[in-house]
């Protein structure tokens, strides 16, 4: 016969009973920690306001403000002598060509009317020079160029006289300009309108060249702003996820001006507000997310 089995100490008892309560609730703790990684990583930071400046985009030609054509005073002149070459910068009464009458007659020269670059010259020695035809110069008076462009009748009531640009010319880089005339009308079909701003340059310009000018015509600084990536466009119309307590939130927002890679957001995000930077369709409402905080300057 066995001998009876004795109990355990109760100082084992509670000590085993003290071992099985806290593997039991380690579990539960770990659930219930707010801190718990959970969800994928995202790339998050901080919406903060910013300044967007309204800018005005016009792409058009560089043409000559004023050409003048220069010919002969009387006809039945021949070109004996060229003094003056297309691309060159003359001065008022400045010399350009020397003419003789057909039967070796004495010698007229002709003049510069204004200061100016010369654009095109159709002068040969030994040719005629018609006092209707061709003319044997022709000038762009004071050097002086437009931008002719087109903008957007939505822009037009942005735009005034005297309003500064900063042109870019295919040839001649980044120029200064101002806004000179802008057309009461637009066309019809296209809804555009014309736009003239006036290039004040030292540089050499070429006739027909591109340029694109941007006219600055406010700046708004009330409102927050996040990275154009931050924006989803959709059937469910423009949206931002946000984070908060852990979890994707979808914003409705409106947008504003654009700089850069920046957006303005007028309506649907606050300062502050935690914005995932790079919005995608796989984060949904509600889904759980690791934020990885990253500075605007880093965005």
């Amino acid at each position: 016969m066995n001998p009876p089995t004795r109990p355990a100490p109760s100082h084992y008892r509670l000590a085993f009973a003290a071992i099985l309560l806290a593997l039991t609730s380690l579990p539960a703790l770990a659930a219930d920690e707010p801190d718990a990684p959970k969800g994928a990583a995202v790339t998050v930071l901080k919406a903060a306001k910013s300044c967007f400046g309204d800018i005005v985009e016009v792409s058009g030609i560089a043409i000559a403000r004023e050409e003048t054509a220069v010919r002969p005073e009387r006809p039945g002149l021949k070109v004996a002598e060229i003094l003056a070459e297309p691309g060159d910068t003359v001065t008022s009464g400045q010399p350009l060509a020397r003419l003789t009458l057909g039967d070796g007659g004495a010698a007229q020269q002709v003049q510069s009317p204004v200061a100016g670059l010369i654009s095109a010259s159709s002068a040969v020695i030994g040719a005629a020079a018609s006092a209707k035809g061709e003319p044997l110069f022709s000038i762009i008076a004071r050097g002086e160029f437009d931008l002719i462009g087109m903008v957007p009748v939505q822009d037009i009531a942005k735009l005034s006289a005297n309003q500064s640009a900063r042109i870019k010319v295919i040839g001649a880089g980044e120029v200064e300009g101002r806004v000179r005339r802008i057309a009461p009308t637009v066309e019809p079909n296209s809804q555009l309108g014309q736009v003239v701003i006036g290039i004040t340059t030292n540089r050499r310009l070429l006739v027909n060249s591109s340029g694109r000018a941007l006219i600055k015509t406010g700046q708004s600084c009330n409102n927050v702003s996040v990275p154009l990536t931050a924006v989803l466009y959709g059937t469910a119309g423009t949206v931002v996820q946000v984070v908060r307590r852990a979890r994707v939130e979808t914003r409705r927002v409106e947008v504003g001006l654009i700089s850069g890679g920046d957006v303005e957001i007028r309506d649907g995000i606050n300062e502050g507000d935690i914005v995932v930077a790079r919005a995608g369709a796989l984060l949904r409402e509600g889904d759980p997310v690791r934020a990885v905080m990253v500075s605007n300057e880093a965005k």
